[in-house]
């Protein structure tokens, strides 16, 4: 059972037509989410200031479990996306996953905490889930450190239990 995953993915959009167009974007590839969390004020860095002056922190779960490898594929999946998205980029993708014991979230962007993967993707361990709660670490961006995206990664991880055990039986 080890690698496989729930399938996630943080969004940051400027509007509610920006997300549904994402929400149309990855149905035909991922699936029609399962569960959705949208609407979160984004306010944490000024690193997405040219996608929009005002943003919204978004995230979606997607139905069945999935191989953590997958996560290259994913991003790159993802980056195709933004490009499709506008003359500029009008919305941010990144996606990850949740299984019984992290939040992993794929980047482009190189850091000390995070791990290489192969075409320019990187993972971070964005959150760890300890002793029944969602804890930062000490590179866990501000908005994730608030808690406010904790419920909605509750249910998700439930659900990667919940599948799991499914598989086992």
């Amino acid at each position: 059972m080890t690698g496989l995953v729930k399938r996630v993915v943080a969004l940051l959009y400027p509007d509610r037509e920006w997300l549904q167009w994402v929400l149309d974007q990855v149905e035909p590839l991922w699936g029609r989410p399962e569960r959705l969390l949208e609407g979160v004020l984004f306010a944490s860095t000024d690193y997405y200031r040219e996608i929009a002056p005002v943003l919204y922190r978004g995230f979606c779960s997607f139905p069945s479990l999935q191989p953590a490898e997958g996560l290259v594929l994913w991003k790159k999946t993802a980056i195709a996306l933004e490009r499709r998205s506008a003359v500029r980029r009008r919305v941010n993708i990144d996606p990850g996953y949740v299984d019984g014991a992290r939040l992993v979230l794929a980047s482009t962007k190189d850091h000390g905490h995070r791990v290489y993967l192969g075409g320019s993707v990187f993972a971070e361990v964005t959150l760890l889930f300890r002793k029944g709660r969602w804890c930062p670490l000490d590179y866990t961006y501000s908005d994730f450190r608030s808690g406010v995206y904790d419920a909605f990664l509750s249910d998700v991880r439930r659900d990667w239990c919940r599948q799991v055990k499914e598989v086992r039986q």
